[in-house]
């Protein structure tokens, strides 16, 4: 609900992610757990044996991977995408106090802009294995492309890659379970003014001075 024509009352919902930066992690979120899903179903036994077509689940895997970076290259066509890949890649003096905060466990409100500390470090985690695992993954796929690379080496990094991309997503997923007006945010586009000034103050306070012009 936004104020009507005429008020001064703030709007009671702030937005926080447009339509395309939404559909970009939607369809980046679905082409990492469909390799992530296709993956176990090679790697391990129990489920590769409900598996009858391997070679389909393997076509699904690779492809899936491929197009992983296709929504994040789309998403540089939206301003506001943009935008937000600026504010990811910069620290703020704020976000070492949230990681100072958040590593000694203290409890109560962190100092933090539109994306906290340990979002921009996820971030940049994750834009700097997808090409890791993309790479040897190509390397797997086209045996003897790079001859002094073994494919030996490439599988070694692509797994161990695999499994810590795992984890850190597991942990985002938790995270995320955790925190349901965050699930909102990116489900709807805003979110409540209470839960940025809890959880964003500096990005409330930025947005603030910008309705009051």
């Amino acid at each position: 609900m936004t104020s009507t024509a005429g008020s001064t009352r703030a709007p009671e919902r702030l937005r926080r992610f447009t339509r395309a930066e939404r559909l970009v992690h939607r369809a980046t979120a679905a082409l990492m757990l469909l390799c992530a899903g296709s993956a176990a179903f090679l790697y391990f036994a129990p489920l590769a044996q409900l598996v009858g077509r391997r070679h389909l689940v393997v076509v699904v895997h690779e492809w899936s991977g491929l197009l992983l970076p296709v929504p994040f290259l789309i998403g540089l066509a939206a301003r506001s995408f943009r935008a937000d890949l600026r504010r990811l890649n910069r620290l703020a003096p704020y976000d070492r106090e949230w990681l100072r905060a958040a590593r000694r466990g203290m409890p109560g409100p962190r100092p933090a802009g539109k994306f906290n500390a340990g979002q921009k470090i996820w971030a940049g985690w994750i834009a700097g294995a997808v090409p890791v695992m993309a790479f040897t993954g190509l390397l797997m796929w086209f045996t003897g492309a790079l001859p002094w690379i073994s494919r030996t080496s490439a599988i070694f990094v692509h797994d161990v890659t695999a499994l810590a991309i795992a984890v850190v997503v597991a942990g985002h997923i938790r995270l995320a379970y955790r925190d349901p007006e965050a699930r909102r945010g990116m489900r709807t586009g805003s979110v409540t003014w209470r839960w940025a000034r809890k959880e964003h103050p500096q990005w409330a306070e930025e947005e603030a001075r910008d309705a009051r012009g």
